[in-house]
């Protein structure tokens, strides 16, 4: 991601095929999960900090 949005923190939990990426923004407390397919994690992380970047340019 381009835009320095501050510190996040980022979890990643495998269920079966699927993950599950929840990003939250250290400074707001805001938080954006994503689900994806468990192969490709690097793309469903960057989907959760997108939607949390899209959420605190919202505010």
């Amino acid at each position: 991601m381009n835009d320095d949005i501050g510190q996040v923190i980022v979890e990643s939990i495998r269920n079966g095929t699927y993950l599950k990426v929840t990003a939250v923004h250290v400074a707001t407390g805001t938080e954006a999960t994503a689900v994806g397919p468990a192969y490709e994690p690097k793309a469903v992380e960057r989907l959760a900090l997108a939607k949390l970047k899209r959420l605190l340019t919202a505010q």
